[in-house]
């Protein structure tokens, strides 16, 4: 058995390279696709009764509730103030794909400081946003933004690997205010509600014992690179995060059946659901706030930054015997590792890395040998599972080519004509390409 001590940090095997990673639109597998609704978390309770229709569910997991449903008053038709606000903030934010800055349009005269980098427009269905969270549910979202304190440096730092917009960060608000035991009923879980095949596909383990889609650090890692992926695909934020919803299908669909190019465009059609019309400008709102609390009220609190060290330990330790010998307490273990589902470390790691507080490495390091090994109750009966087949599809941008797109699939120009039976030898932006 051995030990070793760090402070927070990227996980390894997680840094693949972007460009192997070829878009998938598989059947209801985005981050939250077909959520029911997309709600607020309660405070994490170890004894919470949940779903027991399943019969693999974590006592752990708390219900995302309906304090986030949609402003009883807001009409589903979204449409920015000046309708061609929102096209052109769209539009900015991919002609700038390099900065990937828009700055907002507020009517109440932002300062040239508070600029976003997210595209974001003000109109009535934002301020109606915008009232919810300071207002109706002001206690709630004020405790987002403090969970949010501890993980935001973490956060930045991976969305910085990655080139992505700082300002993303609060689409983890609207999704589950960070809250890494966050579970939704259409069983979407972690800060960044992850369904289970996305999850997979981003690299996270999902089984019995560990969920990585609760892992602050690891989860994070997943959003960013399915973010990303988003963004070359779309090409635009509001897009990117309205696939993020509803899935990258739907919105694709939506696109072409339209012709449309802008969120703006497909959110004033019956194409795409009403959660996902307003989760753009959720985003928004959210954005809005937690750049400017004082505008809205809201304190300066923070508490301290998610930091830790390391033991490496290679057979199942639960954490009220952890907490027994060592004196760390279960609360503090349960914090630092949400995504040990049964409290322990899983069976079939020989050299899990269990996370402590600061400063408690080495005290664990001395007792760990009189720590009971954990036994975990038989597996439930395994149930076979079908995948949906998938297929990966890439919607044309001006100045595409199929040379250019067989390069970056590495797929041949042959092979794309046949697949989409083309004759003619241009693109047209926005046709959909079947790639695989």
């Amino acid at each position: 058995m051995s030990s070793r001590s760090r402070h927070t940090m990227m996980p390894k095997g997680l840094m693949m390279p972007l460009c192997a990673l070829l878009l998938l639109l598989p059947v209801k597998t985005s981050a939250a696709s077909d959520r029911l609704e997309n709600d607020s978390d309660s405070i994490p309770s170890a004894g919470l009764v949940g779903d027991r229709g399943d019969e693999d569910f974590d006592s752990n997991l708390v219900p995302l509730d309906s304090e986030l449903a949609l402003p009883r008053q807001t009409s589903t038709d979204i449409q920015p103030t000046h309708e061609t606000d929102g096209a052109m903030a769209e539009s900015s934010a991919a002609s700038e794909s390099d900065d990937q800055t828009a700055r907002s349009s507020d009517p109440e005269g932002d300062q040239e400081n508070d600029a976003y980098n997210i595209p974001v427009v003000i109109d009535p269905v934002v301020e109606s946003h915008l009232r919810f969270f300071h207002t109706s549910i002001r206690d709630r979202f004020e405790q987002w933004l403090l969970r949010l304190s501890r993980y935001r440096p973490l956060i930045e730092s991976i969305f910085a690997e990655f080139d992505l917009p700082s300002d993303l960060i609060y689409l983890s608000l609207v999704e589950s205010g960070f809250n890494p035991y966050a579970y939704s009923r259409a069983k979407a879980t972690g800060p960044w509600q992850f369904m289970k095949t996305t999850g997979k596909t981003y690299g996270l383990r999902i089984d019995h014992y560990v969920d990585e889609r609760r892992d602050p650090i690891k989860s994070t890692v997943a959003a960013a690179r399915y973010l990303r992926d988003l963004y070359d695909l779309f090409g635009t934020w509001p897009l990117a995060m309205a696939a993020y919803n509803a899935g990258e299908g739907k919105v694709l669909r939506a696109l072409q059946k339209t012709q449309g190019e802008t969120f703006w465009d497909i959110s004033k059609t019956k194409l795409i659901r009403p959660e996902t019309k307003h989760y753009v400008p959720r985003i928004m709102a959210a954005t809005i706030i937690a750049r400017n609390p004082d505008r809205y009220g809201f304190n300066h609190d923070t508490v301290p930054p998610h930091q830790f060290e390391e033991v490496v330990v290679d057979r199942p330790l639960h954490f009220r015997a952890i907490a027994n010998l060592s004196g760390i307490p279960y609360e503090e273990l349960r914090l630092l590792n949400p995504e040990l589902r049964r409290d322990a470390t899983p069976p079939d790691d020989s050299a899990y890395h269990l996370k402590v507080p600061v400063g408690t490495a080495e005290k664990l390091r001395q007792v760990l040998d009189r720590i009971p090994t954990y036994k975990f109750p038989p597996l439930p009966p395994q149930t076979k599972q079908v995948r949906a087949e998938t297929s990966r599809w890439y919607r044309v941008r001006a100045g595409d080519t199929l040379e250019k797109i067989s390069k970056r699939f590495r797929v041949p120009v042959k092979t794309l004509r046949t697949r989409n039976n083309l004759s003619r030898p241009f693109l047209k932006a926005g046709e959909m390409l079947l790639i695989r």
